[in-house]
């Protein structure tokens, strides 16, 4: 089931919201972190009418079964320029995950600091992560992956740096929703130093927009300029810029994550 048609089944009821989990975008024993989040943004933009999102800040609390999950928002804060609101999955009543989003007006500014994008050179052809059943996680099927620069998962790489060109396997143009999803897409890069697999997952998330608007572009070949930051006692910290397909700055991604390996 592509990306839209399960956004779809997202619905309200009495609660807040429902959704629904299907098998194939599950990572491992849950659901794919960047869907969670997806998830809980469409439950946050039905209370907040036109403000452009500036950041969305993630805690994972649990995994998130397969199946049917309750999603409820609430605005924590509604100022002149700015709206600080919160959604959190459910399982019954265990609460899941946890999704900060503060969404804010533009400013006049006389500060305008654009970055741009580095020239990439490699002495290879790119490398394409397969979607392997059994073996990778089964959300992969719905993007291509092509190492630009770094190794691939496992592969016993000298560094934790990558480039990494990513797109849905969907046609069509990126919504809002589209982000999150897009942006959660590329395994921890501190795998790739590692030789035979081991379990790892998210902890914390932050994701930042750099851009009011992405409708006008397409779900393919967007850039991840990746790096794992520090790295010590099983946890990591990870960056990435990303960029949109048309060279522009999309989002950075700020992750904490547990690596068993």
């Amino acid at each position: 089931m592509h990306f839209d048609e399960l956004l779809a089944l997202q619905q309200p009821d009495a609660a807040g919201w429902t959704a629904t989990v299907t098998e194939d975008w599950l990572q491992g024993r849950s659901a794919f972190g960047g869907l969670q989040v997806s998830l809980a943004l469409k439950a946050m933009r039905a209370l907040v009418a036109e403000l452009p999102l500036r950041v969305l800040q993630v805690t994972f609390l649990a995994p998130v079964p397969q199946g049917v999950i309750g999603v409820r928002a609430q605005v924590l804060r509604a100022g002149k320029n700015t709206q600080h609101v919160e959604a959190r999955l459910y399982d019954g009543e265990q609460v899941l995950c946890v999704v900060v989003g503060i969404f804010g007006a533009s400013r006049t500014s006389t500060i305008q600091i654009r970055p741009e994008q580095p020239a990439v050179v490699s002495e290879r052809k790119p490398l394409l992560l397969p979607y392997i059943p059994g073996l990778t996680p089964a959300f992969l099927q719905h993007f291509d992956m092509r190492w630009i620069v770094g190794g691939l998962p496992y592969s016993g790489a000298t560094q934790a740096k990558a480039v990494i060109e990513v797109g849905f396997k969907q046609a069509g143009t990126t919504s809002e929703l589209h982000l999150p999803t897009l942006a959660d897409s590329i395994p921890p890069l501190a795998i790739t130093l590692l030789k035979k697999p081991a379990p790892g997952s998210s902890m914390t998330w932050m994701l930042e927009f750099l851009a009011d608007r992405y409708d006008h572009l397409p779900l393919q070949g967007w850039r991840f300029d990746a790096e794992v930051l520090a790295a010590a006692d099983g946890y990591t910290s990870q960056t990435a810029m990303i960029w949109a397909p048309d060279g522009s700055p999309a989002m950075l991604s700020r992750q904490n994550m547990v690596v068993f390996g």
